[in-house]
């Protein structure tokens, strides 16, 4: 807890006192930021800084509803290149292709969708001909 101001001394110097010695101290060394650059200053200003800073910082984003659609799409493909079974790509393009078809029956607000379910069929044997085509890690330690 910090002292009062004595009577008799100006705030500016006390309060001066007070960051010297906390300085002296160490206080500030482990604050968030401590040795960094301040951020560029030359951007005008924008009131809701510190809505955006703490969003980056959760890795939270807002996008309208199409868009946060079309993203998922995107990470499903993603998703189905990385997959290491036939089930598990079924499982990831139906969770993506119930939220297309609900998202056509009812477009969301926002741009366009301009999606359309995957063809989970097609895209099994595309992932079936990638894996056979690609060396598996087995062949590879033979």
């Amino acid at each position: 807890m910090t002292e009062r101001k004595p009577p008799g001394v100006s705030f500016e110097s006390f309060v001066d006192k007070q960051i010297r010695e906390a300085a002296e101290r160490g206080e500030f060394r482990s604050l968030p930021g401590f040795g960094k650059p301040l951020p560029d200053d030359t951007a005008p200003y924008d009131e809701l800084w510190w809505i955006k800073g703490k969003m980056h910082r959760e890795g939270a984003s807002v996008l309208p509803p199409a868009l946060a659609l079309r993203k998922e799409a995107e990470d499903a493909e993603a998703a189905v290149a990385e997959a290491v079974s036939e089930s598990q790509v079924r499982r990831i393009l139906g969770e993506v292709n119930t939220k297309i078809a609900e998202a056509l029956l009812r477009p969301p607000a926002g741009p366009p969708l301009n999606l359309k379910p995957f063809d989970v069929e097609a895209t099994v044997e595309r992932w079936r001909a990638a894996r056979s085509a690609a060396p598996s890690h087995r062949e590879e330690t033979l």
